[in-house]
């Protein structure tokens, strides 16, 4: 019969019950998996919970809520042969199981810390093989950053609340971030366009008795860079080319190589997949540990399908890396593999300490788990399958010309064709871009020679004015915090959420608008917090969180710099600012109840209409956005709603009645093939397009769009 000791298991503790389902089934019977579901223990909420007189201590307590999964840890640990802690890879994850340490009385310095980078069997298994014992710096660093935002939360969050309106927060990095978007409207507000104008001349000219044409532009007039900047002027150079003899002066052809982009880091993947998918950033990252976490794929089991989602490198693995240059020309031939393993470098303060996000094995394609994935799954599944092939694939190659014309004196004419003569990667990915980008047309390029007389055929002066800059969007709003050092990959998707939520941003057709309150509470910042909202200091103390990690920098004297200034900083504000009054902004909507005017209320979900005569009336009512489009199933109007979790759909108002719904944007027009409702929906390669909501139709038409919304 076999002894207590023999019939004991192994303890993993690890945060998510997600990621337990699946490292219960890699590990075996004689191990027993449990989760935290995420911290145990923090500070409380309703105190500082950070003591400036003594030292910075920490006073940490077991969130509400955790106490009945602290019992359950505690219950099979008492029973547990060996114990391992297999929190996140990172900072915050090493605080958790520094908690759980504590909890359980594990020492320190014992090794049972085990870290794995995917959701993997064989990544699983080697970990538990290869336990190491707390990283101290890692926790420090965590209790640091967690210490200065606690401080500058809950220090002029109520200073905020007593001036200006309840609900306000401040942070270090949301309040950057805010003031970003402020100063770019101001830049916008501010901006004066001025006038330029481009001229196009249309050649034409034979070449072995075949008559060929070039698109030309003016580069130069009398031997200077033209620079055009009235009608007048334009008129004046209109007349020099008409007068100009022109002829081909030089011609040059060149290879062009153009690179691919490096695999995903959480900043990049972010970026895209507000640019492709039209994620939020909160959206892919919530998709991103379900990837990273496991999903349950037919035939397999619970299979981790992409590796650690919170990294800033761009660097992989020498066996990923072998693994793929052995795909690529199995599944595309061995031209699309270069001699080489490409090689890429990450931004200058990147930590590196994960690889960059990529699938856990790349014959796993997204076709293969088509079946087992949602619809949002699958689609960020392919966004990174698709970067990290293509990462390693060939460039693509174009053939280019490019032709100076003129008459040798006044007049300077510039002709640029090119072909793409080999796609490389581009023939699976190509990046996105922020702006609307008018795609490169590839063209005809012909057998130029010197010296051959050109015709002009016509001549297209076009009238411009400068541009402002472009209002951030969530990608654009990454990555200049992430240029700036501001934040980390875990901190970009919910600070962008803090400030739609607090109502300091809003967020229209991708472009993100600072309101009214965000001003305000950025002026005052500035003036009376400066540090707080300046760039360089959140980058520097973002730079000495790294050193804490490093060990090259006592946690605790982080604190003992930042705070005596800070402390006089808030005495002075506190004594100076004035209070301000915010009016309601008032609708036109009558109160049910009382007939007053309602006003609009920002509230967790966001804004809606509550009657003015509160706490007397407690009216409320959501805002109805109504579409100019009949429902298809009654003809009633169609409204904009918003699902439990947060998602937009589109239902009828006479719904319980009617129970027509729609998660796509309905459209007045009808289906031309078979008379069903259509449906708006954005492709990243062709732009908005009409689709039949038909599944036995589908009929799609691209939609050109306005330039308005190219705005």
């Amino acid at each position: 019969m076999p002894t207590t000791t023999e019939t004991k298991k192994k303890l993993v503790i690890v945060e998510s019950p997600a990621k337990a389902k699946a490292i219960s089934k890699y590990l075996g019977k004689g191990y027993r998996v449990e989760a935290s579901q995420g911290h145990v223990c923090d500070l409380p909420k309703s105190q500082l919970g950070v003591d400036p007189e003594h030292d910075f201590d920490m006073k940490y307590i077991t969130i509400r809520g955790r106490g009945d999964i602290l019992a359950r840890i505690r219950k099979e640990a008492k029973n547990a042969k060996e114990i391992y802690f297999a929190t996140d890879p990172d900072r915050e994850g090493e605080a958790i199981s520094w908690h759980l340490f504590h909890v359980l009385g594990v020492d320190e310095k014992k090794p049972c810390r085990i870290e794995f980078h995917e959701v993997t069997k064989k990544a699983v298994q080697n970990a538990i093989r290869h336990p190491r014992s707390l990283d101290m710096g890692r926790v420090d660093a965590q209790q640091a950053r967690r210490a200065l935002d606690r401080l500058v939360g809950y220090k002029i969050s109520p200073l905020l609340w007593a001036k200006i309106k309840k609900g306000l927060s401040a942070g270090r990095v949301q309040s950057v971030a805010t003031r970003m978007v402020v100063d770019r409207e101001k830049e916008i507000n501010d901006f004066i366009p001025e006038e330029y104008w481009e001229i196009g001349v249309i050649c034409s000219g034979k070449e072995d008795k075949k008559t060929f044409r070039l698109d030309t532009r003016l580069v130069s007039l009398n031997g200077n860079r033209v620079r055009i900047t009235c009608e007048q002027e334009a008129q004046n150079a209109v007349e020099q080319i008409q007068k100009a003899r022109l002829q081909i002066l030089e011609v040059r052809s060149k290879e062009r190589k153009r690179m691919p982009a490096p695999p995903f880091t959480t900043s990049s993947l972010q970026q895209e997949a507000s640019r492709k998918l039209s994620f939020t950033t909160s959206r892919t990252m919530q998709v991103v540990q379900q990837l990273y976490e496991g999903i349950d794929l037919a035939g397999e089991g619970t299979q981790g399908l992409v590796t650690y989602i919170r990294t800033d490198s761009v660097r992989i693995s020498s066996e990923a890396l072998q693994d793929l240059r052995a795909w690529i020309p199995e599944k595309y031939g061995a031209d699309f593999l270069p001699e080489e393993p490409m090689e890429y470098r990450g931004r200058k303060n990147a930590q590196d300490a994960h690889e960059a996000i990529r699938p856990t094995d790349v014959r796993r394609t997204p076709e293969s788990v088509k079946g087992s994935l949602s619809r949002d799954q699958l689609m960020l599944y392919r966004l990174i399958y698709n970067r990290f092939v293509a990462s390693q694939m060939s460039p693509a190659v174009y053939e280019t010309l490019t032709a100076e014309i003129g008459d040798g004196k006044t007049v300077g004419l510039r002709y640029y064709g090119e072909n793409k003569v080999f796609p490389g990667f581009t023939s699976l990915y190509e990046e996105g871009t922020d702006e609307e980008t008018v795609q490169k047309k590839e063209t005809f390029l012909p057998a130029l020679k010197e010296k051959t007389v050109l015709k002009t055929e016509a001549i297209e002066p076009q009238q411009h004015f400068t541009q402002p800059p472009s209002r951030y969007t969530e990608a654009s709003l990454v990555r200049t915090l992430e240029e700036n050092g501001i934040g980390r990959p875990s901190t970009y998707a919910p600070t962008i959420s803090t400030i739609i939520s607090r109502g300091y941003v809003t967020r229209e057709k991708k472009r993100i608008y600072p309101t009214e309150l965000g001003t305000m509470v950025t002026e005052l910042m500035q003036e009376y917090f400066r540090d707080i909202v300046d760039t360089e200091f959140t980058a520097e103390m973002e730079n000495r969180l790294d050193a804490v990690e490093e060990g090259t920098q006592d946690w605790k004297q982080v604190l003992r710099d930042f705070y005596p200034d800070f402390e006089k900083e808030l005495e002075i504000a506190e004594q100076e600012i004035e209070k301000v009054e915010i009016k309601d902004e008032v609708s036109d909507v009558p109160c049910d109840q009382c007939g007053a005017m309602m006003v609009y209320k920002m509230g967790r979900f966001g804004r809606f209409l509550a009657c003015p005569n509160f706490p007397e009336c407690r009216n409320t009512k959501p805002i109805l956005n109504y579409l100019d489009v009949p429902c298809p199933k009654c003809g009633k109007r169609l409204l904009e709603k918003v699902s439990r979790k947060n998602r937009k759909f589109y239902g009828c108002e006479g719904y319980p009645e009617c129970d027509f719904v729609s998660w796509d944007r309905p459209v007045a027009r009808k289906c031309p093939k078979c008379g069903s409702y259509m449906v708006e929906k954005q492709n990243s390669r062709r732009g908005r397009i009409h689709l039949c909501a038909n599944e036995a139709c589908r009929y799609r038409e691209t939609i050109e769009n306005s330039e308005e919304e190219n705005d």
